[in-house]
């Protein structure tokens, strides 16, 4: 069907506590003070499962340390991609280097969640619900962000995911809607090219004893009428935009189709796995190396594929913690600690890594094995949604967390 059942759910009351806002990477100049309404500005997060290697993805190559912890595993500094004289992107992101001499693409480094659990499943909870160390939170920090900001005509796209199900994340009150595929969105069976809408489909909604789906099948038919009449089978991605075949890069295809169809869709949320390198995790070829060309080429494909609408959107990348600074007997690493962050927009200060960097010396690292975090994964979102969104409620999107500028602004290089 490519729709969750528990997709559409809307709030009956919307919190509002307190206002933080946060500058730095994001530029102030480029649309002045926070408007009123944010309602042509989106936010697009990434999530990269399985503990990404920040170490060899933005390469610290003048980091003597660095080569002598992973000598069958680093990346050269003749094939590094120098972005600053420090820094550098490993050779298989290449098609971000043109968005970073754009400077539309920022990067923070020695960043992610203080939490210091290894276990992924746990993580992965605390950086989607947006509290670190506590697992009783009934809901994801993008849900909660619809939540504090309510608008007057909420469309259904207003918060997506690209895949099967509702992800933490985009889980609680207010409303949001998983599609898996954008083709095949509320097709009751058959051929979707030929398959009327509606009969099966509405009449299971609108029949159902489900009290949650009787009181939301107006709404969940709705939708799929919005989408069809946006007639996604004809799209075609714009010029240039070359996006890689994989589950990756066919969700943001998705994702840009959804945005270009003027639907309102203000957050879009998907996800990408295969960064768990224990064994033979490669350096220049190899597993990381994989991986990484299809993380980049999609995401360069999808900046492309926005065009104008490029402008006015932000994409934040993450992954649950970092991996060891040392690589391991079998020339892998084990799961660590920091990691980094890309941050990409029209609004993006970018052609700049942001972040302390702590060094990798031993008695620089944390608990003698990993990267250091000095950047909180909150302040790099908190800015995100307070400076482009126009989001004021910061502290209900993130409880309990202090996200002050001044915190963030000492990490500043």
């Amino acid at each position: 069907m490519g729709i969750t059942r528990r997709a559409f759910m809307k709030s009956g009351a919307m919190a509002i506590v307190g206002t933080a806002a946060i500058p730095s990477f994001l530029t102030r100049a480029a649309w002045g003070a926070v408007s009123s309404s944010a309602s042509n500005k989106r936010l697009v997060v990434i999530f990269q499962r399985g503990a990404a290697d920040g170490l060899n993805i933005v390469v610290p190559h003048a980091e003597p340390a660095y080569y002598a912890m992973r000598p069958s595993i680093n990346i050269p500094r003749q094939q590094v991609i120098d972005l600053n004289g420090f820094f550098g992107l490993h050779p298989a992101m290449a098609p971000l280097k043109p968005l970073w001499e754009q400077r539309q693409l920022a990067i923070v480094h020695a960043a992610g969640s203080p939490d210091t659990t290894r276990s992924h499943f746990d993580a992965q909870d605390y950086m989607e619900s947006g509290t670190p160390g506590v697992k009783n939170t009934s809901d994801g920090w993008l849900n909660r962000t619809l939540q504090s900001e309510p608008t007057a005509a909420d469309s259904p796209f207003r918060a997506i995911a690209l895949g099967t199900s509702l992800p933490r994340i985009l889980s609680g009150k207010a409303s949001a809607v998983a599609v898996s595929n954008v083709n095949g969105f509320g097709i009751a069976g058959g051929n979707p090219a030929s398959a009327p809408l509606g009969n099966t489909f509405e009449a299971m909604y609108a029949q159902s004893v489900d009290s949650v789906l009787h009181g939301t099948a107006t709404e969940t038919f709705e939708a799929v009428k919005m989408l069809k009449s946006a007639d996604p089978q004809k799209y075609t991605p714009a010029p240039g935009a070359n996006y890689p075949r994989g589950r990756f890069g066919d969700a943001l295809r998705q994702t840009a189709q959804l945005i270009k169809s003027n639907l309102g869709v203000q957050i879009a949320f998907t996800d990408i796995g295969g960064w768990d390198n224990h064994v033979n995790e490669g350096a220049v070829e190899g597993q990381l190396a994989n991986v990484l060309r299809d993380f980049a080429q999609s995401i360069a494909a999808f900046w492309t594929d926005l065009g104008p609408l490029a402008q006015e959107t932000v994409v934040v990348t993450m992954s649950e913690f970092g991996r060891t600074a040392r690589e391991n007997g079998n020339r892998g690493t084990d799961h660590g600690h920091a990691n980094v962050m890309f941050i990409l927009g029209g609004p993006v200060r970018g052609g700049r890594v942001y972040g302390r960097w702590p060094g990798l010396d031993p008695a620089q690292l944390n608990e003698g094995r990993d990267l250091a975090l000095t950047t909180d994964f909150r302040c790099v979102l908190g800015e995100a949604l307070s400076r482009h969104l126009g989001n004021a409620h910061l502290n209900t999107v993130f409880p309990g967390f202090d996200n002050q500028p001044a915190r963030f602004l000492k990490y500043l290089g």
